[in-house]
């Protein structure tokens, strides 16, 4: 079949071009016609690893016009499309330029699978998108997560879609309970496992792992694990990722006075040997899709010790057998709950064990025959099942 996914810039870092990409690459692999499109170019080469029989293209190259994003917002405020709302969190890529571009291609698209990653190139697609292809909207991030106004356009217009895919249950709940009658199927990304090392729980570290922005909360890790530090001299934290608040998260540790117990590590090419050689995940987002660093650290039999955020870690942990879960936001408590998996072993192994065969459920091997069923499904134009994708205990 011919499959064709659609990014705002393929050619970048990020959790869903990665999802998007290891997509492609499997159903590559598995015979199919594929593409990546992507509205914008601003690199020469793609970030991530994509199977040469996957044709990658642009549909507006920025490769000599890259601008900061503060002034491209800027830009897009005097020259934005007509379709992308405000409050869409990519907005400011799409000024009438790109709009145009994109709205050009979905409607001259008459046949296949069509798969949009984000509000913005969903509602493109639903707008303007030929009927005569299959027209899929894969959703990254819950519904709550969105700006009214983009929560009200998806309300308005993506009742055209021929499917909706979320990654959680929790998702489907909340689309479910605007669109009846479509299918809204339930497909987590996939997490490969192959060749992962398992943690022995002995090293005194605390890891965590994402891009330095307020979602992602290191802000309230950082006292929280300092709240405890005392107790447990031996331990340290160790935070990967890069991102615009860098200076003011390492300011907060100088502050606590953690210099010597709590790292900003940056970027590492080798994030699963960091993972092998820790003993505790801390996940402290403000909001989740489904949470792949998370899911990646079970790979590795860590136990998890989370926010339950909406949504995703509630979605995929058992508290207490595989991880624990405070309620959001709730420092005090994660400092608890860090504390208490820091002073057991034996629960960090039985944790660990746990964790890492939950994490089994998100191998390529179980997640890619959904998306071919499904997709075979919707081009026979055959019934899609009300849990299509439920996780079955």
């Amino acid at each position: 079949m011919k499959i064709r996914y659609m990014l705002v810039h393929a050619y970048g870092m990020g959790g869903t071009i990665r999802t998007v990409v290891n997509q492609a690459n499997a159903m590559a692999e598995a015979g199919h016609d594929v593409e990546i499109v992507s509205a914008v170019r601003r690199r020469t080469k793609p970030q991530f690893e994509i199977d040469e029989r996957v044709k990658v293209w642009a549909l507006v190259d920025q490769r000599d016009g890259v601008v900061p994003d503060s002034f491209a917002r800027k830009v897009w405020r005097r020259a934005r499309g007509k379709i992308v709302p405000y409050g869409e969190f990519a907005a400011h890529y799409f000024t009438q330029r790109v709009e145009s571009a994109l709205i050009d291609y979905v409607s001259s698209v008459q046949d296949g699978i069509l798969v949009t990653t984000r509000p913005a190139l969903n509602l493109i697609s639903a707008r303007r998108g030929s009927s005569k292809a299959v027209r899929v909207a894969q959703e990254h991030m819950n519904l709550a997560s969105y700006h009214p106004a983009v929560r009200e356009h998806i309300t308005r217009y993506y009742g055209s879609f021929d499917a909706v895919a979320v990654l959680t249950e929790t998702s489907r709940k909340e689309y479910r309970a605007i669109f009846k009658d479509m299918p809204i199927v339930r497909i987590p990304n996939a997490v490969p496992m192959e060749h992962r090392k398992h943690s022995d729980h002995s090293n005194p570290i605390v890891i965590a792992a994402g891009r330095l922005v307020p979602q992602k909360g290191f802000d309230m890790l950082i006292p929280a694990f300092a709240s405890i530090a005392q107790a447990h001299p031996e331990w340290k934290l160790q935070i990967f990722g890069t991102g615009p608040l860098q200076q003011k998260l390492q300011n907060r540790i100088d502050k606590q006075e953690m210099g010597d117990r709590i790292t900003l590590m940056g970027r590492s090419d080798r994030l699963h040997e960091e993972l092998a050689k820790a003993s505790i995940y801390a996940l402290s987002s403000r909001m989740e899709g489904l949470p792949m660093a998370m899911i990646e650290a079970m790979g590795h039999a860590l136990p998890i010790v989370a926010f339950d955020c909406p949504t995703g870690p509630a979605d995929v942990l058992t508290p207490g057998k595989d991880g624990l879960l405070v309620p959001r936001r709730d420092v005090p408590k994660l400092g608890e709950a860090l504390s208490q998996v820091m002073s057991d072993a034996d629960l960090r192994r039985r944790m660990g064990a746990a964790a890492a065969e939950t994490a089994r459920g998100y191998t390529p091997q179980v997640v890619m025959p959904l998306w071919e069923e499904l997709y075979t499904a919707l081009l026979n134009r055959a019934p899609i099942a009300h849990d299509y994708g439920a996780v079955r205990h």
